[in-house]
C-alpha cells in the first residue's frame, strides 16, 4: 500500500519537511496518534529549554506508538505539530528530517500560547495508515 507524496506547480514549494499532500489507498488499519509530548516513558521531560531534543523525544514516542500498532513511521501520513515558538521551525524540521523519509507526511504547525505543561515547547499528534496483514 504505497504512499505517494503529491506535490504541483500549482502549490507552493513546502518550506519545510513535508509534503503538499499525501494519498494512500485506505486498505488497511487507521492509526490516530494523540499528541505527543516530550515526556519519556519514565514521566519527566526531556530536553527542558531545548527544542530540538524534545523533538527528538516526540518522535521516538511517536515512533514507538506506531510501531507497537504494527507498523513504522514510513506509514505517518499526516501530522498536526504545535509549538510554542514559531521561530524553532528549521531546528524542529532539521529533527524531523532524522524521523521522516520521502514521501513525506502532509504536515500543519502552528504556533499556541500555552501547553498542558509550561516546559513542553513542542507537541505533535499524527495519522498513520498500517497496510493490511
Amino acid at each position: 500500500m504505497p504512499k505517494q507524496e503529491i506535490s504541483t506547480s500549482n502549490l507552493r514549494t513546502p518550506n519545510g519537511h513535508f509534503s503538499q499532500a499525501t494519498t494512500i489507498e485506505a486498505k488497511g488499519k487507521l492509526v490516530f496518534i494523540s499528541g505527543m509530548t516530550a515526556r519519556r516513558p519514565d514521566g519527566t521531560i526531556a530536553g527542558i529549554g531545548d527544542v530540538s531534543e524534545q523533538t527528538r523525544q516526540v518522535c521516538e514516542n511517536i515512533k514507538a506508538a506506531v510501531e507497537h500498532a504494527g507498523g513504522t513511521l514510513d506509514d505517518v501520513c499526516r501530522v498536526d505539530v504545535y509549538v510554542r515558538n514559531i521561530e524553532d521551525f528549521d531546528k524542529i524540521h532539521a529533527v524531523r528530517r532524522e524521523y521522516f523519509k520521502s514521501p513525506l507526511p502532509a504536515s500543519t504547525m502552528v504556533e499556541v500560547s500555552k501547553m498542558v505543561f509550561p516546559e513542553y515547547l513542542i507537541e505533535i499528534s499524527a495519522i498513520a495508515v498500517l497496510p493490511e496483514a
